[in-house]
């Protein structure tokens, strides 16, 4: 079978699944019943083969068993699986949501934009109906006030005609459609400006959102309402796991009150999925490293109230020193040039889009941290928190943080692991930032005791297997699993096809399919778009003739010179203007011999005068000391 019929077949399975389902309860979405259907294929208890092709028979019982998981009551493991789906399809990075609201509202401010580039005016009339096009959409561009208030665009206008005059449209009317909407762009930056610094001294924008002292408000109300969940749902999930250590470890027969192991397993992964997705909203790297060790460091550089609370800090620091500086220069003044001034109100304006687009990271992640909270209704009705303490009846309830205390003097020797790779903190750097396989928690638990998720402890030791690493909750655990590492693996996986909300838990999904499971949909949409019919505005054809008589003449001139001969010259001034090249060739080397130079050497003279002082009437005798030449 082809892809493209396996695909064909899938889809039809998923349509079957949806149609069945929507005639039971609410339609769910494609990408939960897809994740359902690569589920009960991946169990092995339904004894599916996916290296064959599927009977009619097979088709109808994976409908069947699809449908009935999907229809299930009051169970916590489906509401894993939903709130995994959701969180996929609704939470992205911080830059992602920004881009994908510059994008919305664009798409909204389209049409004017194009009105206002695409317009061809003749009268006054057209002239002033262009600016107030202009000036609607600054208004809407900026954000500040409701475009319904009188007050709001009184000031916008005045602001705008301030640095933007009406005579000026001629000018903006002659730019290039790209250029036109590079300057609207820059045109709302600083109208954003100066009606900011004007709110600042208090001479109008009562209708703008105070939005710095807003977000002061919210922000810590919004980190407070998700730091209460989050802490909810790790003391239940604590203590799910004391009353699974009991269970598993206890060998006498459970009563017929007792609930579940299997639900009571799955409400520990519902908390358990419930903590992590909360620690992605809520905790940065530096509450991270004091909270759960094990479930840790989920979106360090991601959208989290954490970050939005240090942009919001920043941002406020920025914009109280921009309006000193706005004070200081006009401070006194009657006059003050647009280059002094244009440039902070510019910077005003960004910063307030910054705050504008906090504002809104901080609603999208309120409203999924709010919605992420029914998907624990099942795990609540089958086990409040009173029917644990009940059942508890005075066991020790330990938190991960005491357990990783507890672990913390045991260290594994690498002699006692011979052959393999250990990592310790005092080894290796950046040793809290080592990516750890199963989010942190340990295998071995995982495996030897009936799914139960206990925190790894990096600070045992951690082992790097195959280019990945692990750490465990003791040291036993952690001898035993580098001894057969490959065996521990596979039944960890066997375990996450048994539990499926596991492989989004323990970020399974290159074991099983190479990719995430819970992908996201293709969408379709309309879509258009639109040519613009001089894509060159200006093309002026210099060389066109009108005049028939005119180009007859060029005609003549073009005939005439066919039949002319050209002279030229070489002047002393003209010829260096020419490239000459030359070619030589090295002259050959040559040598001679003569006879051997000869030299004489001849003696030096040498004469001696005696009787030159001393002796009044003596005479003067003259001695030849030089030396023969024979000699």
């Amino acid at each position: 079978m082809s892809q493209a019929q396996a695909e064909s077949v899938i889809k039809s399975i998923i349509r079957e699944i949806n149609q069945e389902c929507a005639l039971r309860g609410p339609t769910l979405s494609e990408t939960l019943v897809a994740f359902m259907v690569k589920a009960v294929v991946l169990d092995p208890k339904n004894e599916f083969n996916v290296d064959r092709k599927l009977t009619s028979q097979d088709v109808q019982k994976l409908v069947e068993l699809c449908v009935d998981k999907l229809m299930q009551e009051c169970s916590p493991a489906l509401d894993t699986i939903k709130m995994q789906v959701f969180f996929d399809m609704n939470y992205t990075s911080r830059r992602e949501f920004v881009e994908e609201h510059q994008r919305v509202l664009q798409a909204r401010l389209s049409p004017l934009c194009r009105e206002i580039t695409e317009v061809r005016v003749k009268t006054q009339e057209e002239l002033q109906a262009l600016y107030s096009t202009i000036t609607s959409f600054v208004l809407l561009r900026s954000g500040l006030g409701p475009p319904s208030d009188v007050n709001t665009v009184r000031e916008t206008t005045a602001a705008l005609q301030s640095i933007f005059p009406q005579q000026e449209l001629g000018t903006f009317m002659s730019l290039a459609k790209k250029d036109k909407v590079q300057q609207l762009n820059e045109l709302t930056s600083v109208v954003m400006g100066i009606r900011l610094f004007n709110k600042f001294l208090h001479k109008g924008g009562e209708s703008i959102d105070d939005l710095p002292a807003f977000l002061g408000l919210t922000l810590p109300a919004a980190s407070h309402n998700a730091q209460q969940q989050l802490e909810q749902s790790q003391r239940l999930a604590w203590k799910c796991t004391a009353l699974l250590e009991r269970a598993i470890s206890s060998e006498a027969e459970q009563e017929e009150s007792d609930p579940s192991l299997t639900l009571l397993k799955q409400s520990l992964y519902n908390l358990r999925q419930h903590e992590t997705f909360l620690k992605v909203i809520l905790v940065s790297s530096a509450l991270c490293s004091a909270a759960v060790p094990s479930f840790r460091r989920e979106a360090v550089n991601l959208a989290d109230l954490s970050q939005c609370s240090r942009q919001v800090e920043l941002l406020q620091t920025d914009l109280t020193s921009r309006m000193s500086i706005l004070t200081e220069t006009v401070q006194f003044r009657t006059a003050v040039p647009t280059a002094l001034v244009f440039p902070h109100f510019t910077v005003l304006g960004e910063l307030w889009k910054g705050f504008q687009d906090e504002m809104l990271l901080l609603s999208i992640l309120d409203n999924i941290a709010a919605t992420l909270q029914p998907y624990l209704a099942a795990q609540s009705q089958l086990f409040p928190e009173k029917l644990l303490d009940d059942m508890l009846q005075g066991s020790e309830v330990k938190t991960d943080e005491q357990r990783v205390a507890e672990s913390a003097d045991d260290r594994v020797d690498p002699s006692e692991a011979t052959g393999r790779e250990w990592f310790h903190p005092d080894t290796v750097g950046n040793f809290d930032k080592l990516p750890l396989q199963y989010r942190g928690t340990c295998g071995y638990t995982l495996v030897n005791k009936e799914g139960l998720l206990l925190p790894g402890n990096p600070s045992i030791g951690v082992l790097k297997h195959r280019g990945k690493f692990y750490a465990f909750s003791s040291k036993d655990a952690a001898l035993s699993f580098s001894s057969l590492p490959e065996v521990f693996i596979s039944r960890v996986a066997e375990k996450a096809k048994s539990s499926p909300e596991l492989i989004q838990l323990l970020q399974l999904h290159q074991q099983f399919c190479g990719q995430k499971i819970l992908a996201k949909p293709i969408a379709t949409r309309d879509s258009g778009t639109q040519t613009d019919t001089h894509l060159v505005e200006t093309n002026m054809v210099v060389s066109y003739e009108w005049n028939e008589w005119e180009l007859r003449r060029k005609a003549i001139k073009l005939a005439n010179l066919r039949s002319t001969v050209t002279h030229s010259m070489q002047t002393d001034l003209s010829h260096l203007r020419r490239e000459n090249c030359s070619q030589t060739f090295l002259p050959r080397p040559q040598a001679s011999q003569t006879k051997r130079d000869g030299h004489s050497n001849v003696p030096r003279p040498q004469v001696y005068l005696a009787g030159l002082r001393g002796q009044r009437d003596g005479r003067l005798i003259k001695t030849n000391l030089t030396r023969p030449i024979s000699e």
